[in-house]
């Protein structure tokens, strides 16, 4: 996997994936930047909840749940000093669906903090404390 930063100017990069996408990051105006993208720890954080959330709605389908949405809501707490690395992150699933199965759920989100999400996984060995935790809707 390879991806290229661009610098733009003040603090604002543009990276550029692999599969060719592009994500604009910058800093707030107290740091040079001008808000006109997300911050490069916010990223992570989303690659994070993108990691997991794909792999609850894979294993839910695999389970032949009928998934109809799933929303990780992603909350963190950063050290204060430099570096201003994780500390802790919670990430709580809002899974929709018909007839969604509760031990099925709680199997997908077990696995894929367990087993499956490389990032949650990579963050955790390096000493972030990661918890999860679910809620079921119908529809």
């Amino acid at each position: 996997m390879r991806a290229k930063v661009i610098w733009g100017g003040d603090v604002k990069f543009t990276a550029e994936t692999e599969s060719g996408h592009q994500v604009v990051m910058d800093g707030p105006p107290d740091h040079g930047g001008t808000n006109q993208g997300a911050r490069p720890m916010e990223m992570v954080l989303c690659g994070m909840g993108g990691c997991s959330s794909f792999d609850v709605v894979h294993i839910l389908k695999k389970s032949r749940q009928d998934v109809t949405g799933c929303v990780a809501e992603i909350d963190a707490q950063r050290a204060d000093d430099v570096p201003a690395v994780f500390t802790s992150i919670h990430i709580h699933f809002v899974v929709t669906g018909r007839g969604l199965k509760e031990n099925l759920v709680s199997n997908a989100v077990k696995l894929s903090a367990e087993k499956y999400c490389s990032a949650s996984i990579m963050l955790t060995r390096g000493g972030v404390a990661i918890t999860h935790s679910y809620e079921i809707h119908s529809g």
